[in-house]
């Protein structure tokens, strides 16, 4: 009697991981980084340099990040590709060649704080020119997205494509832009490819995130990621809030905490302190807040989805009704002082104690025994 052939199981592929393992650096599967600047990195025969991928849960595979070293004296070897890039220079001085088939070499310098974009499917080339310092940088890429779309990485690295209406090389990496304001008049933007130092960029004033802090959108080589600077006084914390995954949140100045929870689930709360280099990234529609609970005002830059030009935001990252600026109480996903659970800022009062600072939030949260902000 004959027998039923067996039916093989699919197996499923993951094209951006297996990359990842190709590449033979480290990677580190976690949740938080204390400090990016510490990182144990290995050596990365393609890019001539050092490097090692970071996947932190909360960016839920749509988005991803690196942490590279440009060898001392030396340069990265040329490359390019399918993926959004946003860099961050952590320590270090150095430049940057972009080009294309269509336009010339353009090279542009930069140090330690500065924030620019790839254009996409552009030629480039990092040099470090520290003299005794290797250069440092965080960058976080679309890579996961474009890769497992397309599940072809030769295809991603070696594409025959210029996007001129990224890149026309006519757009000089200088540090100059233009300033907008977003579809509801809530907070300023800027747009430009390069900000020279954005540890000292300045900010405007956002009032409905709370506690008197400022705040400004990037957008940076007509990318769908972008990025966004923040800022909050000494003794103070912003409002509890959440959306979709990939904003991957490096702090640039100051001392304090983030508390994390799953809608429903506050007593399942995650708290992570942090300082300059730390990286964070809220799992998808988990609410989070961030504390300053430090002696000088808390800077943090967020590299994320959410172009305010261009409308692509993957894994339900979509916020182009603004309802992380929106009371809960309104069907919107920002928990305003009023409405937050009262162990909130008792947290807070006790961290405050033992760092010393004095609570500034008395005009803002019922039961403050601090003073209140002033502006």
């Amino acid at each position: 009697m004959a027998t039923k052939k067996e039916i093989p199981q699919m197996v499923r592929l993951d094209t951006y991981s297996r990359w990842q393992a190709n590449e033979g650096i480290p990677v580190y599967d976690t949740f938080f980084v204390q400090d990016l600047k510490e990182l144990e990195l290995g050596p990365w025969g393609r890019t001539g340099g050092h490097g090692a991928f970071v996947n932190l849960e909360g960016a839920g595979d749509t988005n991803n990040c690196y942490v590279a070293e440009v060898p001392l004296g030396g340069s990265t070897q040329p490359q390019r590709h399918l993926y959004e890039e946003m860099v961050y220079i952590l320590q270090g001085n150095g430049a940057t060649t972009i080009w294309n088939e269509a336009n010339e070499k353009h090279t542009f310098e930069w140090q330690a704080g500065s924030l620019f974009a790839i254009p996409l499917n552009t030629f480039y080339q990092h040099f470090n020119t520290s003299g005794d310092t290797p250069a440092r940088y965080v960058a976080v890429i679309s890579a996961p997205v474009v890769m497992n779309l397309f599940h072809n990485s030769d295809f991603v690295f070696n594409a025959p494509y210029d996007f001129i209406d990224r890149y026309d090389g006519s757009r000089a990496f200088d540090g100059d832009g233009e300033l907008f304001v977003n579809s509801r008049g809530t907070f300023n933007i800027w747009e430009t490819n390069f900000v020279p130092n954005a540890d000292s960029f300045e900010l405007y004033k956002r009032a409905n995130r709370g506690a008197g802090g400022s705040y400004l959108a990037f957008e940076l080589a007509h990318n769908t990621m972008v990025a966004h600077i923040s800022e909050f006084p000494v003794g103070t914390y912003k409002k509890a809030h959440k959306h979709g995954p990939g904003a991957n949140v490096i702090i640039l100045g100051g001392q304090g905490f983030t508390l994390l929870w799953e809608d429903g689930k506050w007593d399942d709360r995650v708290k992570v302190d942090w300082k300059p280099g730390s990286i964070v990234v809220p799992p998808s529609q988990w609410f989070h807040q961030h504390f300053n609970s430090g002696d000088i005002p808390a800077r943090y830059l967020a590299l994320r989805w959410g172009s305010n030009r261009y409308h692509y935001r993957p894994g339900g990252a979509d916020d182009s009704r603004g309802s992380t600026e929106t009371s809960v109480r309104d069907g919107g996903g920002q928990i305003e002082y009023e409405d937050e659970d009262p162990v909130v800022h008792r947290i807070f009062e006790e961290e405050l104690k033992r760092s010393g600072a004095i609570c500034r939030m008395k005009a803002m949260v019922s039961g403050c025994t601090g003073v209140e902000l002033e502006e």
